[in-house]
């Protein structure tokens, strides 16, 4: 612009000379003022990275990104303490837990909604909305009204906390840490400002408040916005896109719209520089072309993880060129734009200068021309104007493929989206397990999910028929839980049965049961209660949809053969593993106990009771029941005791003989015979 200016005013006060020495000054300022700046746009890996250091450019999302965003506000941590007693004579065990409410901000302009969101590169927020870890959620979607969120304004004060209009901001409230090591996970966000592709020229029309003129048909998924330069964006897009950028000397602008055409007659207009040149064609070394040219970007199909595509062309120099395009694309389509660019390099190798009449000044760069001595449409990159002529720098114009051409993304590292849903509990009254006696009720809690997701939730429990509740620490690993679809008949405990069986239907299908020969069997394989006997199973044969058939029965475990004929339909079954059980502690342990669940997907809570307890103390049934009649005509009552300290391994023994006890009682014949 200043090149045109000054040429005109030098004219008209030196003449010739004055004009030359306008245009060479006009050049100078010109270079000076429209000089591209340093490239201030997005970046790749500006928004991966975390962060909460003050003063921080927040991006500008636009159509759909995964953005990590900037800790904007934080409580310190919350601290909690439960206490649990693991019986008489032994020591409290003591936990902490973890929590913090912060809030993140996302985006510095308006978005619809946050979709996925990652902790430490895993799933913290599924597909369908449901978090994998406790915690509340709310999101400011950075409206114009926006009122100040309640939690930020609690602590720090109504007067002092800003609403963030025109920024979207999530705030995370009472977030549990234990699944982080007790810190804030570096968190992304999958963010949906815009609904599907977002072209390019509605992004910077907005960016340059409708400076930057034009049009342009390029698409992508998503961009985030981060930089304080309007130029650097448009330059960063149009070294990648197929948009064609040029400064006119009034503004920036995006492709061009008229297409015109020159004459023959119109070419060879008289320039001081080059008189009577009509065509000058240009073509540069094909070493100043890359033979290999990729782009770098993040991949739709690939959870938005960075990706790679590459096109090649042979004959070019021996280097290879990258494009860093911080933008939300499939990967046919980075393959599309990377094998476009590398096209277009080549077509543009050739340039052609033409001279025409001033009454051509209306052409500006970005336009189209046809030439009636050159085939095809051709795009002015340059116009110049010296001494009523104007030189136009043409280059051909290509226009690439709408179709995108198959490209691998690669094997994605994504998390699997599982529901985490409503807890599935049981509680259970263990008989006596091990070799030392039991001092106090081994009551302890089972838990898993109907969805394979479940992973724990918080215990509370009630002495008083649910009247009043009691933290009670929270659930162990994840077990084998079920429900008993058919009833199991009694039969005897000395012998394999091999008669019976029952089938179970699992809590959800990532849960499997499998084979157990005697010898595994013996080692203590396959123990499980069905209801309030223990048992062990040789066989289980899957019957689809997590049900099985146990049979192959080792009934009446550890002291429970008297139950072998209590059993119900939809009585609970456990496989015992102790990772996967959690202790109630013995003050807790009574009849009536109800402990209720508040996990992920609980609602108000789901509850579990038992009737009875104190299996594991209560005294075994004696065996060996004998009535001797006395001289006197009274009767000695004698009969075996079971220990439940001892336990044997014996494939048909269930426990191991102790000593003899007896009793006198009255007269009277015993009812029954021996046993």
């Amino acid at each position: 612009m200043a090149t045109l200016l000054l040429t005109a005013v030098g004219t008209v006060i030196g003449g010739p000379i004055g004009g030359a020495i306008g245009a060479i000054l006009g050049q100078a300022v010109d270079q000076r003022v429209f000089a591209p700046k340093g490239r201030q746009g997005p970046r790749l890996g500006d928004l991966s990275v975390q962060t909460s250091a003050y003063g921080t450019a927040i991006p500008r999302v636009f159509g759909t990104v995964r953005a990590a965003g900037t800790v904007i506000w934080s409580t310190d941590l919350i601290e909690a303490r439960a206490s649990q007693s693991n019986g008489k004579g032994k020591p409290e065990t003591t936990t902490f837990s973890y929590s913090a409410s912060f809030a993140v901000a996302l985006s510095a302009r308006p978005v619809l909604r946050v979709g996925r969101i990652w902790a430490d590169g895993n799933l913290l927020r599924g597909a369908g909305g449901d978090f994998k870890t406790a915690t509340g959620f709310r999101l400011l979607p950075g409206s114009a009204d926006q009122r100040v969120d309640p939690l930020i304004a609690g602590a720090e004060g109504l007067g002092t906390t800003p609403a963030y209009r025109g920024c979207a901001v999530a705030v995370f409230e009472d977030f549990q840490l234990a699944d982080y090591g007790n810190r804030i996970p570096m968190l992304s966000f999958e963010i949906i400002a815009d609904e599907g592709p977002v072209g390019v020229a509605t992004i910077l029309a907005e960016l340059s408040a409708g400076a930057l003129a034009g049009a342009s048909a390029a698409v992508m998924e998503g961009l985030a916005v981060q930089g304080d330069s309007v130029r650097g964006v448009a330059e960063t897009l149009a070294a990648a896109l197929p948009v064609s950028l040029v400064d006119d000397g009034l503004m920036l602008v995006l492709d061009g719209g008229t297409t015109g055409v020159l004459s023959g007659d119109d070419l060879g207009a008289t320039v001081a520089v080059k008189a009577g040149a009509r065509l000058v064609e240009t073509r540069r070394a094909a070493a100043a072309i890359p033979e290999v040219l990729s782009i770098a970007y993040y991949d739709v199909g690939r959870d938005y993880q960075a990706g790679v595509q590459r096109a090649r062309r042979e004959g070019g120099s021996r280097r290879e060129d990258r494009i860093d395009l911080a933008a939300s694309l499939p990967a046919g389509v980075a393959k599309q734009i990377v094998e476009a660019r590398l096209t277009r390099l080549w077509r543009e190798r050739r340039t052609v200068t033409v001279t025409v009449p001033w009454r051509a000044m209306d052409l500006r760069p970005g336009d189209r021309v046809t030439l009636n001595a050159l085939p095809g449409i051709w795009r002015i990159a340059a116009v110049a104007f010296e001494r009523m002529v104007v030189r136009l720098e043409l280059s051909p114009q290509f226009v690439a493929s709408a179709i995108a051409p198959a490209a691998d993304p690669g094997r994605p590292v994504a998390q699997p989206d599982l529901v985490h849903g409503a807890t599935i509990l049981a509680l259970i009254d263990l008989p006596p397990l091990s070799n030392v006696a039991d001092q106090s009720p081994q009551v302890v809690v089972a838990a898993n999910g109907a969805s394979s997701g479940w992973r724990n939730a918080p215990l509370l429990a009630s002495v008083d028929s649910g009247a009043n509740y009691a933290a009670m620490g929270g659930t162990a690993a994840p077990a084998t839980i079920g429900f008993a679809e058919t009833l199991l008949s009694p039969a005897g405990t000395a012998l394999v049965d091999r008669v019976n069986h029952v089938d179970v239907a699992l809590a959800n299908g990532g849960l499997v049961l499998n084979d157990a020969d005697d010898a595994a069997l013996l080692s203590g394989a396959n123990f499980a209660m069905l209801g309030r006997e223990a048992f062990q199973f040789g066989q289980a044969v899957p019957l689809g949809g997590a049900r099985y058939r146990l049979s192959e029965l080792w009934r009446g475990r550890r002291g429970t053969e008297i139950e072998v004929g209590s059993h119900v339909t939809n009585e609970a079954f456990v496989l015992v593993a102790p990772d996967t059980l959690a202790l109630v502690p013995p003050a807790l342990a009574v009849a009536g106990l109800v402990v209720l669940a508040a996990g992920i997907g609980d609602g108000p809570g789901v509850a579990a009771t038992i009737a009875t307890i104190g299996a594991s103390i209560t005294p075994l049934a004696p065996v060996g029941l004998a009535a001797m009649p006395m001289p006197d005509g009274s009767f000695a009552i004698t009969w075996i005791r079971r220990s439940r300290e001892v336990w044997t391994g014996a494939t048909r023994s269930i426990s191991r003989w102790a000593s003899k006890a007896s009793g006198i009682v009255s007269r009277a014949p015993p009812s029954v015979g021996p046993t």
